[in-house]
């Protein structure tokens, strides 16, 4: 027996159930080599479970202080730092890119505005041109590239998930108007969160091992469009070590994370507050979550319904029975999720990868627990 180690109240027992599961029986074989199981409520933590080891060794125990790379569950963080953005009146999601980003503005993307932008519609989910995996190293040659090239499809036409490029375009979005990168802003602006875009080498001993997916997920039928965003040689970040990628400032893609003060963060979008302080207000949760637009995505093989950097469960219905829930998930299975209807937030992350895009099942049975308890 896994031994199972946090907090969880009797009247959500069968959430404890549900996490136990998931190393014995869990769906399609996906037993939990580690994992965690965190819960917010208004803020305040209800439930916070994890077990398993943190090591392929199974020599470190997984523990309070153990970080995981959530991939791209951290930009539901990204997008949140947007939206202080726009609190504080420094964006308007309904103004072109190019009013604060003047050379964003090349090849036929003048009009994208940053609403288009952070709901993937901007027509950049790749490079069009071959390239070799180090240039994400190069912030300033990623950028140059994206910001000549043209839109892979008519920018507002349609959504097309960003893979990485997303994190490069909002961060330097972000750095324009605040001035700071955003993993400088998260420190500074969230202290005393376990949340880390750029991980200091310092650090690194508290990163699990993570096991890749035994198979590729599925993308459906393969096109220009998803070659670039998942598949050419140079559509992720490599050649350089796991030490420099940890260290790198990647909103999109590389977020190191405790899952419970992931959930405490992303209260944030649930309810607008941290810790008591207000960060964003009613005008600016409802412009984050509302809806920007929705049908079959170009590059992941769902139909889509983005806000402003977050997926919303109106069309997934995997955070929950809440259309107006919002979330984002992770490679291998991760996923973060905020619900204003009932002021839940929570983060599940894992060691042991899945090859589901989105809605790990492992995840899928512990919200559906979740909701049902309460």
């Amino acid at each position: 027996m896994t031994e199972i180690h946090g907090t969880c109240p009797d009247r959500l027992g069968a959430v404890k159930d549900a996490f136990a599961a998931n190393f014995t029986e869990a769906p399609e074989g996906l037993n939990e080599q580690a994992a965690r199981f965190s819960v917010c409520r208004d803020g305040e933590i209800v439930v916070d479970l994890r077990a398993g080891w943190a090591d392929a060794a199974n020599a470190v125990p997984f523990a309070a202080d153990t970080l995981v790379p959530v991939f791209s569950t951290g930009k539901a963080v990204m997008a949140t730092l947007i939206a202080t953005c726009v609190e504080r009146g420094l964006l308007d999601y309904d103004r072109p890119v190019s009013t604060y980003w003047r050379e964003f503005g090349q090849a036929g993307k003048h009009d994208v505005t940053v609403g288009q932008l952070m709901s993937h519609q901007a027509g950049l989910p790749g490079f069009a041109d071959p390239v070799e995996p180090a240039i994400w190293f190069d912030r300033r040659a990623v950028l140059d590239r994206l910001c000549a090239q043209a839109p892979m499809w008519p920018p507002g036409s349609a959504s097309g998930y960003h893979p990485i490029t997303i994190g490069y375009l909002a961060g330097e979005l972000f750095r324009r108007v605040d001035g700071r990168s955003m993993g400088t802003a998260l420190r500074q602006d969230f202290p005393g969160l376990d949340l880390w875009i750029g991980l200091p080498e310092r650090e690194h001993g508290r990163v699990a091992q993570m096991r890749k997916p035994s198979s590729a997920p599925d993308l459906g039928t393969i096109d220009a469009v998803k070659r670039a965003a998942f598949l050419d040689k140079g559509s992720a970040p490599g050649g350089r070590g796991s030490a420099e990628w940890r260290m790198a400032e990647i909103p999109s893609a590389n977020l190191h994370a405790r899952a419970d003060d992931l959930a405490r963060f992303l209260a944030v979008i649930a309810t607008g507050r941290i810790g008591g302080r207000e960060v964003l207000s009613s005008g600016t949760l409802e412009a984050l979550r509302r809806e920007r637009i929705t049908g079959p995505d170009r590059v992941v093989p769902f139909d889509m319904s983005w806000g402003a950097g977050l997926m919303r469960n109106r069309t997934l219905g995997v955070f929950g029975p809440n259309p107006e829930a919002v979330g984002h998930s992770g490679w291998g299975g991760s996923c973060g999720w905020a619900d204003p209807a009932t002021g839940v937030s929570g983060a599940y992350v894992m060691t042991r990868q899945s090859p589901h895009l989105i809605g790990d099942p492992r995840a899928v049975r512990l919200i559906d627990a979740l909701y049902a308890a309460l």
